[in-house]
């Protein structure tokens, strides 16, 4: 793509005062980098994977208020992990992060297996503990 054919479309990017280095051609048909606020199928995307990650944290906000899983889950959704990242933050295996998900298995977290998540949401304790979804 020639330079002075990058498109500058409104995005997420140009709202967050941000741009995006990608490689074009110049008059000479040399490679060389030029910045762009985005364009209207990349906006089209982002926003398309924003909406499902607030629907991810929705659900599980809603789940951590009908008591079927733990606030771990809602603030690792909150947070764009998954799994094996959260177990990564925590110094724990993947399947005991599972099973934290579990409110009972929740209410017998130690104060420093509570500390470990909590500092990995850059959250308290105490802000983890209470949190009931509503």
């Amino acid at each position: 793509m020639k330079k002075q054919d990058l498109p500058q479309d409104e995005s997420n990017l140009k709202s967050a005062n941000m741009t995006e280095v990608l490689y074009v051609t110049d008059d000479n048909d040399n490679y060389t980098t030029a910045n762009s606020t985005g364009w209207d199928a990349k906006k089209a995307a982002l926003d398309e994977s924003m909406e499902l990650i607030h629907e991810r944290i929705e659900e599980a906000r809603q789940q951590v208020a009908n008591n079927t899983a733990s606030p771990i889950l809602y603030f690792m959704e909150l947070n764009k992990m998954d799994p094996a990242v959260l177990a990564s933050y925590v110094g724990m295996w993947q399947w005991r992060v599972k099973r934290h998900f579990k409110p009972g298995i929740f209410k017998t977290l130690s104060e420093n297996a509570l500390k470990k998540y909590a500092d990995a949401f850059g959250i308290s304790v105490d802000e983890l503990k209470k949190f009931d979804g509503k």
